[in-house]
């Protein structure tokens, strides 16, 4: 009989101490669950872009992409894209002026310590756009459109801005989630690089990376000494045309990001740069070539 209320009280004092320590149960489970989430998210930096989709990546993993493993990611959109979606220009004289501007813009960029490619393209529509991993597209049309480098300029700068925000990144995270095509193992590499692409070249951006890529572009191209208004002026001109580029009709409203670039000019009293108003060259080097 001892035995047995010996055994009553074991039983009465573990009740007593499980049920006033259940809600201990769901805490130690969130950090259990968080700690086999940080170490499945735990990729070294340097790791390849091959190595971080080897068995599929969590989406998560997305917005903490290394340099290498973005500049990786940008690699196989851009082979994706020249063999699927558009030509190179064959003139060397156009490429190599696109590309100088380009680069000099890059040290005054908010993401200079990545290589950038600044590619033409043959196309008859006016367009501009970039993928990641500092890889910058303009087609021969926008640079038939373009008055003058300035012009040509504020162009690869707001592309630079979605680059330097990681706009495609952002968006192939949140549209990875809401189309539902992730699965039990993650995002593998050639659903990631269709996936970039296809955000690159037709879906619309959203209002706030657009004024957002406008900010920074802005900012980029005056500081390199291009003339703000260009930026503005082109813009303009574009919608002014008989045909608005898809590129603007996809994008917010032109004429708000116009005049919130006026204000912008306005109120931090950007230089009138000189660099790049001339059209002589720009006409003599560009559109000469592009006609011929």
């Amino acid at each position: 009989m001892l035995t047995a209320m010996k055994n009553d009280h074991k039983k009465f004092c573990f009740t007593r101490w499980f049920n006033r320590s259940q809600w201990i149960f769901p805490i130690i489970s969130m950090i259990v669950a968080f700690g086999i989430w940080a170490i499945s998210s735990a990729w070294p930096a340097n790791a390849s872009f091959f190595d971080l989709f080897s068995g599929g990546i969590q989406v998560i993993q997305l917005s903490n992409l290394s340099d290498r493993q973005e500049i990786d990611l940008g690699r196989q959109m851009n082979q994706q894209i020249l063999q699927t979606q558009f030509h190179l220009i064959n003139d060397s004289v156009i490429t190599q002026y696109v590309n100088r501007v380009g680069q000099h813009l890059v040290s005054y960029s908010q993401r200079p310590n990545i290589p950038y490619h600044f590619q033409v393209v043959k196309d008859k529509q006016i367009n501009a756009f970039a993928t990641t991993g500092g890889y910058v597209y303009v087609t021969t049309a926008l640079l038939a459109a373009a008055d003058n480098e300035a012009q040509l300029a504020s162009v690869l700068g707001h592309e630079m801005g979605h680059i330097a925000a990681r706009h495609v990144i952002k968006q192939m995270k949140q549209q990875a989630i809401e189309s539902g095509i992730v699965s039990a193992v993650g995002l593998n590499k050639n659903t990631a690089v269709n996936l970039g692409v296809q955000l690159a070249l037709n879906l619309p951006g959203s209002r706030q990376h657009e004024f957002e890529a406008d900010h920074k572009g802005l900012f980029t191209f005056t500081k390199a000494g291009y003339d703000a208004s260009a930026m503005p002026a082109f813009m303009q001109k574009l919608v002014n045309s008989s045909s608005v580029p898809a590129f603007l009709s996809t994008h917010p409203a032109t004429p708000d990001r116009i005049r919130t670039l006026n204000q912008l000019i306005t109120e931090n009293h950007l230089s009138n740069g000189s660099l790049g108003l001339g059209n002589t060259n720009y006409k003599a080097t560009i559109r000469s070539r592009l006609n011929s």
